[in-house]
């Protein structure tokens, strides 16, 4: 690093984009451990240029420049991450197709929103940026070119004007606006399901009414509380369910039916909603995790489960205890 700071660019001033940053290269790379990466590269590259930036543009665009370069040079290295509804048919709910676990690079990876979302600010922006980190509305720009990605984010999501995204991108403002089109036209062209529905402005008592049933395992109540074309997948597997008849079914089946009497444990909001770290009854004592739950609720029921199973990493990330007595 250099020893002195450039007059135009502190140190501290970087640190104030770190979070937007964060979510910037979140929705850009689909994992959030990934985006921090990228965004401790970002600010080690800023701080060694220092010196040369000439105040041609503001310091966050400056910074976006740099990040959308690393995320793009991330992206050529390696396939889209995803969920299991982006890789194949829905499956029956039967124990014996469920398959083997997939590597963890391949998946979206869930994210705490107090790592990308502002601080403080106006609550319907915050809303509408917290919209926008959804688990169904980041799988779907995995689905765009690198470029277009980016573009389709700092336009739409960040609300940078287009000769500003222009600049960013080292690019024409026709051109950003093609690439707006171009995004626009495959996201809409997707599959229902790959793409983010509307959901309930309040989804509070729904998602209590949901955790009872779990915790009961009251599955009579539990199918009146699920959309009936619900959908319910459980990364590291591709393996994934339709209907809210067949997600009940399911977690009667012998392996799913040992998260009877577990105890779910509110986790904070991660992608955007209520998220739930559930703990499994633990045969040498006490409660182990088991899963990160993070559901949506559409229409007054539920109509999005997702079920995190790959704890380690994700309940330290978040701060969970790894064992309850």
């Amino acid at each position: 690093m250099p020893s002195t700071a450039s007059a135009q660019v502190s140190p501290d001033q970087l640190e104030e984009y770190r979070r937007e940053l964060t979510g910037y290269c979140y929705r850009m790379l689909g994992s959030g451990s990934e985006a921090d990466d990228a965004v401790q590269e970002t600010m080690l590259r800023a701080w060694r240029a220092a010196d040369g930036f000439e105040g041609r543009s503001s310091v966050r665009s400056w910074l976006y420049r740099i990040a959308t370069n690393i995320c793009v040079d991330m992206l050529r290295s390696r396939q889209r991450r995803a969920l299991p509804i982006d890789l194949g048919p829905a499956s029956p709910p039967v124990e014996a197709l469920l398959g083997e676990q997939r590597p963890d690079d391949i998946w979206i990876s869930p994210i705490a929103d107090e790592r990308v979302l502002p601080e403080h600010g106006d609550p319907a922006d915050i809303a509408v940026a917290r919209d926008t980190i959804r688990l169904a509305f980041v799988t779907a720009l995995q689905h765009l070119p690198a470029r277009q990605r980016a573009t389709l984010i700092l336009c739409e999501v960040l609300r940078m004007p287009a000769a500003e995204a222009a600049a960013t991108l080292g690019t024409s403002v026709p051109a950003v606006n093609s690439s707006l089109q171009r995004a626009r036209a495959t996201l809409s062209a997707l599959p229902s399901e790959q793409r983010p529905g509307p959901l309930d402005a309040d989804q509070a008592g729904m998602l209590d009414r949901y955790v009872d049933a779990f915790q009961r395992y009251d599955m009579e109540l539990m199918v009146t509380l699920l959309a009936d074309d619900a959908l319910m997948t459980m990364p590291p597997f591709a393996f994934w369910i339709r209907g809210a008849q067949n997600i009940c079914r399911w977690m009667q089946e012998p392996t799913p039916s040992l998260c009877r009497d577990s105890i779910l444990v509110p986790a904070g909001q991660v992608n955007g909603v209520q998220a739930f770290a559930q703990y499994k009854p633990d045969p040498a004592g006490g409660y182990a995790p088991w899963s990160l739950q993070v559901h949506e609720v559409s229409g007054g029921r539920v109509s999005r489960l997702t079920f995190f199973l790959d704890t380690k990493q994700i309940f330290a990330e978040l701060g969970l205890p790894s064992h309850l007595s």
